[in-house]
């Protein structure tokens, strides 16, 4: 059943932020992208530029294409996660470093401003505050966005302005149709 715009019943907002730097990154963005809309409880309303970044902790590896994505969702959190680790597995994902290379990573940074301590999924998400590459897209598509119990997202990117990413304008994420 859909709701008030074509939105999933009872749907709630949500923001996820997507990565990837192994193989054609921006086609595994747009897979991704793609592959989160199949799903009828899933509906993206905005979809950000693409930003390259550099990696953050972890080993040695190439850039990240980063993009972050605001979706109407009628999933409870863990489920989201079900779906978007599901994703994640569609193109490949392996977990065998922390913070290591990965062809797609999407991490729920919030959830309808929901909180949980849950060690499984916490909300919101625990860095989201401290990355460039989550807050400057988030800013992009949502200029009043909060991170819960951090702030604006636009006070935060102050925080965190000598880390480097660059706004590729080249590409250009297309929006489920």
């Amino acid at each position: 059943m859909s709701g008030v715009g074509g939105a999933p019943a009872s749907a709630r907002r949500v923001v996820l932020a997507l990565g990837s730097n192994i193989g054609d990154r921006m086609a595994t963005l747009q897979g991704a992208v793609e592959a989160l809309s199949r799903d009828s409880s899933v509906r993206i309303t905005a979809v950000s530029p693409v930003y390259e970044t550099a990696p953050v902790g972890g080993p040695e590896q190439g850039a990240y294409l980063n993009a972050v994505v605001v979706a109407e969702c009628s999933l409870r959190p863990h489920a989201l996660l079900e779906l978007t680790q599901g994703v994640e597995q569609e193109f490949h994902r392996v977990r065998e470093v922390r913070w290591g290379p990965r062809t797609l990573d999407i991490d729920i940074l919030d959830f309808d401003a929901e909180t949980s301590d849950d060690p499984v999924l916490t909300l919101p998400h625990p860095r989201a505050h401290e990355r460039a590459f989550v807050l400057r897209p988030w800013s992009d598509i949502d200029p009043d966005a909060v991170v819960v119990g951090r702030g604006a997202v636009g006070d935060l990117l102050g925080e965190v302005a000598d880390q480097e990413l660059w706004r590729r304008s080249d590409l250009a994420l297309r929006p489920p149709e």
